[in-house]
């Protein structure tokens, strides 16, 4: 588990995402700039959720889809687990 917390997709969307929690702090108004920033961060959390699910699937032996970024690497992965 602690591999998948720390990983550093999902360390720097949680940077990002405070980053933009204290643009929120001023008084200023919210503009098409901040929405494209917020928008932007939700697909980083997706895709970093999305990389860790992958992951473990195929850490575990299940099938990967082929755009996966660990795609190809199963082998390896459940290789590792099997080690454990």
């Amino acid at each position: 588990m602690r591999k998948y917390v720390f990983g550093t997709g999902l360390i720097s969307a949680v940077t990002g995402g405070i980053t933009l929690l204290r643009g929120l702090r001023n008084d200023e108004d919210f503009t098409w700039r901040e929405a494209l920033a917020w928008l932007s961060w939700g697909i980083t959390v997706a895709l970093a959720i999305g990389a860790i699910v992958d992951v473990r699937k195929a850490s575990r032996g299940k099938s990967i889809p082929a755009d996966s970024p660990v795609a190809g690497d199963e082998k390896k992965l459940l290789k590792k687990r099997a080690q454990r």
